[in-house]
């Protein structure tokens, strides 16, 4: 019996950046869980992406929906991310996720770090985030499986999405008022990495993230990645790193 044909590619730093960013400048993606009352059937809904300071990504989502019944009763799920543009769909990137979904306490110290970067890239939450019934989720992940365009398939580890920065404790602490430093007084840099280093049109472009690993920029409308070239090591580093991006 012939063996059956590898049509995976060797996972290289390109399909590494191309996974992290499909992830990482989702505004929305495809959420499945298994129902709990249907059998063992997947459900899909969509729904809004956050992402935390080491990169998981992060739902919010009410207990009434069926998606968050289905990961309190079962913890795995599926996250699908990546836009499809003109012409066949199957040619445009995207990447799934399989994860361990964890619900985050109210009252822990995660949650207003969690809710803070999520209202940042999704400001029509502030009606709805802080709902007794609302709470969030990270999707913490396992493996993914990385689909670049016809033939261009890719395996990936939890390690490959991941941000690990000894710098990344600090660099939560100090985003809030990095982020207002930036945007108040630094809009032409700001609009500089969107439009040049990440090709976006021009617009009212606003940082709503600061990780070790790059930047999340939004429009209003559209939501950009850029990522660095090496995570940072530590917080002395930001400073030096958007000062060189701008020149």
């Amino acid at each position: 019996m012939s063996e059956k044909p590898n049509v995976l590619r060797e996972t290289d730093d390109e399909a590494r950046k191309l996974a992290r960013i499909l992830l990482r400048s989702a505004k929305s993606g495809s959420l499945a869980a298994i129902e709990p009352e249907s059998g063992g059937f997947p459900f899909v809904s969509r729904v809004l992406i956050g992402i935390d300071i080491d990169g998981a990504p992060v739902v919010l989502v009410s207990r009434l929906a069926t998606h968050t019944q289905a990961l309190l009763t079962d913890r795995r799920a599926s996250l699908l991310t990546g836009e499809s543009g003109k012409g066949d769909p199957l040619a445009h990137p995207r990447l799934t996720v399989q994860c361990d979904a964890e619900e985050v306490p109210r009252a822990s110290e995660a949650h207003g770090r969690i809710r803070a970067r999520f209202v940042r890239r999704h400001p029509k939450a502030k009606l709805y985030v802080d709902f007794p019934d609302f709470g969030f989720f990270r999707l913490n992940p396992l493996r993914a499986s990385l689909n670049g365009g016809f033939g261009r398939a890719y395996a990936l580890t939890a390690e490959d999405l991941a941000i690990a920065s000894p710098a990344a404790a600090e660099l939560a602490e100090m985003e809030d008022g990095a982020i207002e430093h930036m945007n108040a007084d630094h809009g032409d840099a700001v609009n500089h990495y969107a439009t040049v280093h990440c090709r976006a049109p021009e617009g009212d472009w606003k940082i709503v993230g600061i990780d070790a690993a790059g930047l999340d920029l939004f429009d209003g409308e559209r939501l950009k990645r850029l990522e660095f070239e090496a995570p940072l090591r530590g917080t002395a580093e930001l400073r030096p790193l958007l000062k060189k991006l701008y020149g």
